[in-house]
């Protein structure tokens, strides 16, 4: 089974600290984590300043409750599935990301995550699922940066997929 442990220097990797482009609709971000996100979880008045102050055991609940455990990654026999798909919902929000994880694998996608999801991805063909679900992501990541002013952050999107490796 996939541990969590072995994700989070994967995605703290990629990143860094406090942002907060003009061009990222999601406003202030630290740590990957939009404000959005930060009052989901912690109250609807919280800050920026707030957020820029968030806590490591902040940070890690919500990439536990809000991203791991949506995506049932506890679940997934292979951690490089799990890495890649727990990203996916990182980086997309966990409903669109599943539904594009389940529509990659052929099976109804409703967003959540249920027995026939988590059996196409525990299909012993490890490596194949791996490999079908990054190509499918680097297609989506790519179509996503055609749209407004997203073509200037389609190069650090790649490099971070490119970073999850089957193993």
């Amino acid at each position: 089974m996939a541990d969590i442990n072995k994700l989070v220097p994967s995605i703290l990797k990629w990143e860094g600290g406090y942002a907060n482009d003009k061009d990222d609709h999601g406003g202030c971000t630290m740590k990957g984590i939009t404000i959005a996100t930060f009052r989901k979880y912690y109250g609807k008045f919280k800050t920026c300043s707030d957020l820029r102050n968030i806590t490591d055991d902040q940070w890690k609940h919500i990439l536990k409750v809000g991203y791991w455990d949506k995506m049932k990654a506890d679940l997934i026999d292979n951690q490089s599935i799990a890495n890649l798909c727990v990203q996916m919902c990182w980086g997309s929000g966990p409903i669109t990301a599943i539904k594009k994880i389940q529509s990659c694998l052929g099976t109804t996608a409703d967003g959540i995550v249920g027995p026939k999801t988590l059996a196409l991805l525990n299909d012993k063909n490890y490596k194949r699922t791996f490999d079908k679900l990054w190509f499918m992501r680097k297609i989506w990541l790519t179509n996503i940066a055609q749209v407004g002013n997203n073509k200037k952050f389609l190069k650090g999107w790649l490099n971070r997929l490119n970073d999850y490796k089957f193993y």
